[in-house]
C-alpha cells in the first residue's frame, strides 16, 4: 500500500546547513511501446476536432504525432518510436515541511508499470455515456460543444511492475531504470482522450485504472516479440467503472501480457489500491529550450533541469552562499535552492514553438534532463492539460492567457508615480511627504505596512496580523488619507489569510482570530481544532478559504478598510498551507496547497469588483488594487498585480537584484503580465558573521532598473535601520526623484502596454525571446537585458562598482537603437557593445524613427531629465 509520511521541522534549532535536494525522486522511467497489430494499421492519420490532426505509423516500433492543419508538416508533439509515452507507479511519498518551505520526495516503490501497449486508435464523433454516473465522471473532459467535434482516443495496456522496494534517494541515482518484472505480471488499462478546445488548443486526458493481478495460467507461454497474444480478463466490473470508456475500449477478442513466463508471489499491494504516479514522455530537439513554468529566479531556459511545480517560500539565499548556508542552519531548508518559487505553473513553451500545460493542481516534475525528450511525472492516477499552437511566443502567451485567463487593465494611478513603501506611524508620513515634496518627487501612494502596529518578538519588529488600523500608531488616520487624497495620492495598506492571536494586543477594537475561530473558518489540524501554523516567531491560525462563509466575512474585513478611504493594499503570503490540513472542502490538501493563493486571490478580486459595481464613476476613477506575491497557473484570471516577494539586498544571482529580472521576465512568458520588485530587495541580514546590508549603491541602480518596470515601489526591507533608505540622505532623495521622473515618462507607453496585456496577456517587460525567436544570441541572455513592451531595449546594471554595461542588439530588426543619454545610433544587428552607464544614466535604448522613442525623449527633456 502507498504510504504518505509527513515530516513536521519547523522548530529544529540546529539543521543540516546542506539539505537534501528536489532532485530525490524516481530517476528517469523508460519502458517499450507495444503494438497490436490486428487493431492498428500501418500508417494513419487521424482527424481531432476541426483543426488538428493526429498522425500514426508502426514504423521504428511505433509513435504519435499531432499538427495543426495550418502547418501539418510541423508537430507540436510527438510521441519517442518504440518508446512508452504513458507510464504509471505505486510509490511511497515523503513531505518535509518547515515553515512554508517543502521538499516532496519518492520513497519505497511498490510496483512500476513502465511499458505500454495501444490496442485501438480511433475517432469518435459523439461520446455517448452509459449512465449518469459515469457521466458525472466524465463530462468535465469534453464539453457538450467539444462532443460535436471529432475526438481521438486511444486505449491500451501498461504492464510490467517490480516487487523489490528501492530507495534511490540515498544514492542520487539519475540513469535510466529498466523496471524487470519480479513478481505477477500486472497490468492496467488506460485512455488517452485527445479533443479540440479551441482553434489554438488541443486537450488531451489519460486516465490509468487501478491495477490488475494476473495468476500464471493467464499467461500464454508461447507470448514473444512486440506483438502479444495474451489473455482473457475478467470484466464485469471494468464496464460498471468505465462506461462509455469502457465501450469504446473494449477488448477485440486479446490483449498484450509480457513476454517473459513468470513465478506467480505474491505482492505487498491491496488489490482495491490506485496508482499514485503517471509519467508522460515524449520527444523534443536537442537545442530545444524552454521557458515559462511560472516565476522563476534563477533561469530563463530550463533544458537539462528537472523543474518541481509546488508552491512555496522562495528561500533565504536559494543557492548564493553564505547565506544559504546559513539561513538553513538556523532553519531547516529556509535557503530553498534554484527551483523554490511562491508562484511555480505547469506550462512551457519552446524555442521550437512547442508548447503545452496541465490543468489540475496535482504536484509535478517536469524532467529536461535528456536531450531527446521530456519526462512528467505527475502525483496523481490520471492527468489533464493542453497542448498549444503557434507561430511565434507572443502567439503562444496569447493562446495561453486566453483559457487561464488575463489580468484586468489597472487604474491609472497605480502605474502614474512612485509608490512610497514606508512605516513609522502619522508624524513620520507628513515628515517623509514634505521631504519628497521639497524635491518634487512625483508620487502615487504611500504604501503604510504597519497600519495594523508593530510588536516586538524575539527577532524584532513585527506586524500585529489583526486586520484594522492602529489608531496609536496611526492617530487622524482618515484625516492622513484625506489630506493625501485631496494631493492625488492614495494610501495602501498590507494584509494576508493569516490572523494571529490578538489578545495581548493593548489597543484593538477585534479580535479577528477569535472571530474567526467562533465561525469555524479557519484550516483545522487532524484532531479538529485549528491548525496553527509556524511563522517566524509567533504562530497563526489560517483561512479556510474553501469554507462558503470564508469570503463573505473577509471582503467585510476589507471593505471597512476600504471604506475609510484606502485604495491599495498588498495581499501577501498563500504559499503555506500545510499539506497535513483538513478543509471545509474535505480536498486533498496537497492537491489545494496549490489550489489555495488562487482562491486568496479570488476572495480580493470579488471585492474590488463588488466594490466598483456599488461606486459611482468618480470613485471607478480610483479603483482599488491589490498585489500578490504566491500564485499558480491560473492566478492572471483572479489577481490584478503581482511582486517578486523577498530578493535578499544582495547583487546575487539567485536570490539578489538579478534574480529580480530573471523572475519579472519568466514570470511575464508564463501569463503574469503584471509584475515587479521591491526597490532595493527586502531580506536584510545582520547576524555577528554573515551580514547583508543594503549599501546605497544598490539602492540606486535598483531604482534605476524598477524605473523601466510596470510599478515603481520602495520598500524599507525587514530590517530597516541596517538599510540605505531613499530618504537617507540628499544624494538618495534626488536619485528617487530623477528615478520617479523617468518612471513618469513613459507613463504614456506603459498604459498602452497595460490595454494590450489585458487583451493578450503580453507582458509589459519581455525577454528578448518574445520579439527574436530566431536570434540564437537571445537564447542565452538572462538578466542581462530585458525589453519593455517591443519599443525598448534595458540594460540595467546589476553588479558593484560597474559603470559600463555590455549591451546586445538583436538581430532581425530593421530599425536602429538609439542611446537615450548621447544620442548614439547602433545599426550593426547581432552584435554586443560596451555602453557607459554611469549612476543615473542607465543603459536605455529606443528604436530610431519609433512615435513612442520620441515622445519618451520629449518627456524626459520637459522633466529636466534630458
Amino acid at each position: 500500500m502507498a504510504i504518505l509520511k509527513i515530516t513536521k521541522k519547523h522548530h529544529k534549532r540546529f539543521n543540516n546547513p546542506f539539505p537534501s535536494s528536489a532532485s530525490t525522486t524516481i530517476p528517469y522511467v523508460q519502458g517499450s511501446l507495444f503494438i497490436n497489430s490486428k487493431t492498428l494499421p500501418f500508417d494513419q492519420t487521424f482527424s481531432i476536432g476541426n483543426d488538428f490532426q493526429l498522425y500514426w505509423t508502426s514504423n521504428n516500433g511505433g509513435y504519435l504525432s499531432i499538427s495543426h492543419l495550418s502547418n501539418a508538416n510541423r508537430a507540436i508533439w510527438s510521441s519517442i518510436p518504440g518508446h512508452a509515452f504513458v507510464s504509471a507507479a505505486m510509490v511511497d511519498t515523503e513531505i518535509e515541511e518547515s515553515r512554508g518551505s517543502f521538499l516532496i520526495k519518492d520513497k519505497d516503490i511498490h510496483l512500476v508499470c513502465n511499458n505500454q501497449t495501444i490496442d485501438d486508435i480511433r475517432v469518435i464523433n459523439h461520446l455517448e455515456h452509459e449512465n449518469a454516473e459515469t457521466l458525472s465522471i466524465d463530462q468535465k473532459m469534453v464539453t457538450e460543444e467539444e462532443n460535436q467535434l471529432p475526438t481521438l482516443l486511444i486505449t491500451g495496456r501498461l504492464f510490467n511492475m517490480t516487487k523489490k522496494n528501492r530507495r534511490f534517494q540515498k544514492h542520487g541515482i539519475q540513469g535510466n531504470i529498466h523496471f524487470e518484472a519480479k513478481g505477477p505480471s500486472v497490468y492496467a488499462r488506460y485512455w488517452v482522450l485527445f479533443n479540440q478546445k479551441t482553434e489554438h488548443q488541443v486537450g488531451f486526458q489519460v486516465k490509468v485504472e487501478k491495477p490488475n493481478f494476473i495468476s500464471k495460467k493467464q499467461v500464454s507461454p508461447k507470448a514473444s516479440g512486440r506483438v502479444y497474444l495474451g489473455f482473457k480478463r475478467r470484466v464485469s466490473n471494468r464496464k460498471k467503472r468505465l462506461g462509455w470508456c469502457w465501450y469504446l475500449s473494449r477488448p477485440r477478442g486479446f490483449v498484450l501480457v509480457s513476454s517473459v513466463e513468470e513465478e506467480i508471489e505474491d505482492l505487498d499491494v491491496p488489490k482495491s489500491e490506485e496508482f499514485n504516479r503517471v509519467w508522460l514522455t515524449y520527444s523534443s530537439d536537442e537545442n530545444e529550450r524552454f521557458y515559462g513554468f511560472g516565476e522563476q529566479f534563477s533561469h530563463m531556459n530550463f533544458k537539462g533541469k528537472r523543474v518541481p511545480i509546488f508552491v512555496q517560500e522562495q528561500g533565504i539565499g536559494r543557492g548564493d552562499q553564505p547565506i544559504t548556508l546559513a539561513a538553513n542552519l538556523i532553519s531547516y531548508r529556509a535557503g530553498g535552492d534554484w527551483s523554490t518559487t511562491y508562484a511555480p505553473s505547469p506550462f512551457y513553451m519552446t524555442s521550437k514553438m512547442r508548447s503545452l500545460y496541465l490543468e489540475g493542481y496535482d504536484y509535478t516534475i517536469f524532467d529536461l534532463t535528456r536531450l531527446d525528450r521530456v519526462q512528467i511525472q505527475i502525483h496523481g492516477n490520471s492527468v489533464e492539460g493542453r497542448i498549444l499552437h503557434g507561430n511565434s511566443p507572443c502567439e503562444l502567451i496569447e493562446h495561453f492567457t486566453e483559457t487561464i485567463g488575463r489580468l484586468p487593465e489597472l487604474p491609472e494611478w497605480i502605474i502614474s508615480g512612485a509608490i512610497v513603501g514606508m512605516q513609522g506611524g502619522t508624524d513620520a508620513v507628513r515628515r517623509i511627504w514634505n521631504e519628497l515634496r521639497t524635491y518634487d518627487v512625483p508620487v502615487s501612494a504611500f504604501w503604510l505596512q504597519d497600519w495594523v502596529g508593530q510588536r516586538e518578538t524575539l527577532i524584532g519588529s513585527q506586524l500585529w496580523w489583526n486586520w484594522e488600523v492602529d489608531e496609536e500608531r496611526y492617530w487622524g488616520w482618515k484625516e492622513l488619507i484625506k489630506d493625501l487624497s485631496n494631493q492625488h495620492i492614495k494610501v495602501m495598506t498590507y494584509c494576508n489569510p493569516c490572523l494571529a492571536p490578538a489578545d495581548e494586543k493593548p489597543n484593538k477594537r477585534r479580535n479577528l482570530y477569535e472571530e474567526a475561530k467562533q465561525l469555524d473558518i479557519l484550516v483545522k489540524d487532524s484532531e479538529g481544532n485549528p491548525y496553527m501554523v509556524p511563522n517566524t516567531a509567533f504562530d497563526v491560525g489560517m483561512l479556510d478559504l474553501t469554507h462558503p462563509k470564508t469570503a463573505t466575512w473577509f471582503k467585510q474585513i476589507l471593505l471597512e478598510m476600504v471604506d475609510d478611504g484606502v485604495r491599495g493594499w498588498m495581499a501577501d503570503f498563500g504559499e503555506g498551507l500545510p499539506v497535513d490540513a483538513v478543509l471545509y472542502s474535505g480536498e486533498d490538501p496537497i492537491a489545494a496547497h496549490n489550489r489555495y493563493p488562487e482562491l486568496w486571490a479570488k476572495i480580493n478580486r470579488e471585492l474590488v469588483e463588488e466594490w466598483k459595481s456599488k461606486s459611482s464613476d468618480k470613485e471607478k476613477e480610483d479603483s482599488l488594487v491589490f498585489f500578490m506575491r504566491a500564485g499558480f497557473r491560473d492566478s492572471p484570471k483572479w489577481g490584478m498585480l503581482f511582486w517578486e516577494g523577498d530578493q535578499m539586498v544582495s547583487w546575487q544571482t539567485n536570490d539578489g537584484i538579478k534574480s529580480s529580472v530573471v523572475g519579472l521576465l519568466s514570470s511575464g512568458i508564463s501569463g503574469y503580465a503584471f509584475n515587479h520588485s521591491d526597490i532595493g530587495g527586502y531580506c536584510t541580514v545582520n547576524l555577528p558573521i554573515v551580514k547583508y546590508r543594503r549599501t546605497q549603491e544598490l539602492l540606486l541602480r535598483w531604482m534605476e532598473l524598477n524605473s523601466f518596470t510596470l510599478v515603481f515601489r520602495t520598500h524599507e526591507g525587514n530590517k530597516p535601520s541596517c538599510n540605505s533608505q531613499f530618504y537617507s540622505n540628499k544624494e538618495t532623495l534626488s536619485h528617487l526623484a530623477r528615478t520617479a521622473k523617468i518612471y513618469a515618462a513613459w507613463k504614456f507607453y506603459r498604459i498602452q502596454l497595460v490595454k494590450e496585456a489585458a487583451q493578450k496577456g503580453l507582458p509589459v517587460c519581455r525577454h528578448l525571446f518574445l520579439h527574436y525567436p530566431n536570434d540564437e544570441h537571445v537564447h542565452h541572455l538572462s538578466y542581462e537585458q530585458f525589453l519593455v513592451g517591443s519599443e525598448f531595449l534595458v540594460v540595467p546594471v546589476l553588479d558593484k562598482g560597474k559603470k559600463k554595461v555590455k549591451a546586445y542588439f538583436p538581430l532581425g530588426e530593421s530599425s536602429s537603437w538609439l542611446h537615450i543619454w548621447t544620442g548614439k545610433q547602433f545599426s550593426k544587428k547581432g552584435i554586443e557593445e560596451w555602453v557607459d552607464a554611469p549612476i543615473g544614466y542607465p543603459a536605455v535604448f529606443v528604436k530610431v524613427g519609433s512615435l513612442i522613442g520620441e515622445t519618451f525623449l520629449n518627456n524626459l527633456i520637459n522633466f529636466g531629465i534630458l
